[in-house]
């Protein structure tokens, strides 16, 4: 079993290093999980290297809402103090509070 220490966690709110949007963290992988397709797609002088944590985030910029997949090197935390406004987020997280959600555990 793989262990890494990620320096985010789940309901905390972060942003892109170098793209404006910002999101929610709701899942992250220990290293990178995706399709060869996906990691291909970008600029080879662009591709962050695979043996770091990778976080799914619910995304948010001036025109839409989305699911985004990001490189710990490509984060930084959210210091603005405001929520994010991804219409989701009630589905997987509680009250937001002090930066971040709280998680929301629902049992069936």
């Amino acid at each position: 079993m793989l262990k890494t220490n990620a320096k985010y966690h789940l309901g905390q709110v972060v942003r892109h290093r170098k793209h404006p949007f910002r999101g929610v963290i709701f899942d992250v992988d220990p290293e990178f999980s995706n399709t060869e397709e996906w990691y291909d797609a970008i600029p080879e002088d662009a591709r962050p290297l695979r043996d770091q944590p990778f976080y799914h985030l619910l995304a948010e910029n001036d025109q839409s809402y989305y699911v985004a997949y990001v490189s710990e090197q490509n984060l930084v935390e959210d210091m603005s103090g405001e929520p994010v406004d991804h219409p989701d987020i009630p589905d997987l997280f509680g009250a937001f509070e002090d930066g971040h959600y709280q998680l929301e555990f629902q049992l069936n």
